[in-house]
């Protein structure tokens, strides 16, 4: 098991490098332009942080309402409410480098010069 969280440390790390050493020879993101990069990074990972909160409220009410709740129908439903909300958190979490690394292999000027992995 640790080899591979060697591996995917290793694959993030060189992947969020990338695009900080491609900024300098990137027109797109140097100059005027140069803030709109900053700008995605900052949505990015401000969105992220929002959903992760988003989904530690909704697990936190889904367990206190659980524990209140006797009928067996509103658990399984509290229980699938909690499901998708951490389905939702991981798709959430896996978009910025899944696009990170969609933008590099077509090779869009903004994707070299943007760091979409928001941790």
């Amino acid at each position: 098991m640790s080899i591979w969280l060697t591996l995917v440390t290793l694959l993030v790390g060189l992947l969020a490098a990338q695009p900080v050493a491609a900024q300098a020879s990137n027109p797109v993101c140097s100059g005027e332009s140069g803030t709109l990069p900053s700008m995605i990074e900052g949505f990015i990972q401000l969105t992220t942080a929002l959903g992760l909160m988003g989904l530690l409220v909704v697990w936190q009410a889904d367990e206190l309402a659980q524990m209140f709740t006797m009928n067996p129908e509103q658990k399984r439903t509290l229980k699938q409410h909690k499901r998708g909300a951490v389905k939702s958190a991981t798709v959430l979490v896996l978009l910025g480098p899944l696009f990170t690394i969609a933008g590099q292999l077509m090779q869009l000027p903004v994707a070299q010069c943007v760091d979409l992995i928001p941790f």
